[in-house]
């Protein structure tokens, strides 16, 4: 383990940091639960990142869709977006309420595998392992920025390259391009920050078309780590109020994301709690 990610596990409450990278968590299947039809992996960071550092030592290729409320409520909209999740090759719990939900399910050891962490820990774990990683998403400032932060952070990264697609839809010449960039690049991970739910349909229509094993959609992660945007203090995140801290510092943009997800959400859980039983374990294979 390297020696920047122990600091970093050490401050999650219930993760080891001798466990951080270990091959052995990967070959643990991860409990799935059923969230208002989408499933989530109810799981540590520890071992997301074990799990997604299988799939390029396997040169498994799959996606990462990192979920919170907004996702799940999206996918209740939107079958195939639903579909698109629940053909990811991981679920992250990005919010507390579905940490809750798989505790409440029985999986106790259950904890946030939160977008911005999950970057973070990756990005530890390369130091000793060498994976490449590319930068998809934002601007060119935001990205330059981030690459800049992410590298005094983790001296030993390769950030392999980074391309910030243009505010529209890509012809597919262009879309052909930039999948040809990106395989140029070599990258083990390919971080997709492109917000929900573009990145996790840009993700799933990518699969197959770019070689690197691992895709992540990690949203806000990009701003949060290049320093454009304020992350949420660690006990409003602990805690399940980051939406509030988000909310606030941007209410014209994120007011009635959170606050209509966040009323769909109760009103949904609590319609099925009385009709079904709530949230419930679905599928206890790796996948």
């Amino acid at each position: 383990m390297t020696k920047t990610m122990a600091p970093l596990l050490a401050e999650r409450p219930g993760v080891r940091p001798a466990e951080a990278v270990s091959p052995a968590l990967a070959a643990v299947p991860a409990p799935r639960v059923d969230i208002l039809g989408v499933r989530v992996w109810a799981q540590r960071l520890d071992q997301a990142v074990a799990t997604l550092g299988g799939w390029i030592a396997e040169r498994r290729q799959g996606y990462v869709c990192v979920t919170g409320v907004h996702g799940v409520i999206e996918s209740h909209r939107d079958p195939a977006l639903k579909a698109i999740h629940n053909a990811a090759g991981m679920v992250t719990t990005d919010g507390m309420p579905l940490v809750w939900l798989c505790r409440r399910a029985g999986h106790h050891r259950a904890e946030r595998v939160y977008g911005p962490d999950l970057m973070l820990a990756m990005c530890a774990a390369s130091e000793e392992r060498g994976w490449r990683h590319f930068l998809y998403g934002a601007t060119d400032d935001v990205l330059e920025k981030l690459r800049g932060n992410l590298t005094r952070r983790f001296p030993g990264l390769c950030i392999a390259g980074a391309y910030a697609p243009p505010f529209r839809a890509l012809s597919e010449e262009e879309d052909r391009a930039v999948a040809e960039r990106i395989d140029a690049a070599q990258p083990d991970i390919v971080w997709v920050g492109l917000s929900t739910p573009k990145q996790e349909r840009w993700m799933a229509a990518h699969l197959g078309r770019i070689e690197a094993p691992v895709m992540i959609g990690v949203g806000a992660a990009f701003d949060f780590h290049a320093g454009t945007k304020r992350q949420a203090p660690v006990w409003m995140r602990r805690n399940g109020l980051e939406w509030l801290f988000r909310m606030a510092s941007e209410p014209r943009r994120l007011a009635r994301r959170y606050c209509v997800s966040n009323s769909v959400f109760l009103w949904l859980l609590g319609k099925q709690a009385l009709g079904l039983g709530g949230a419930r374990r679905s599928d206890r294979r790796a996948g």
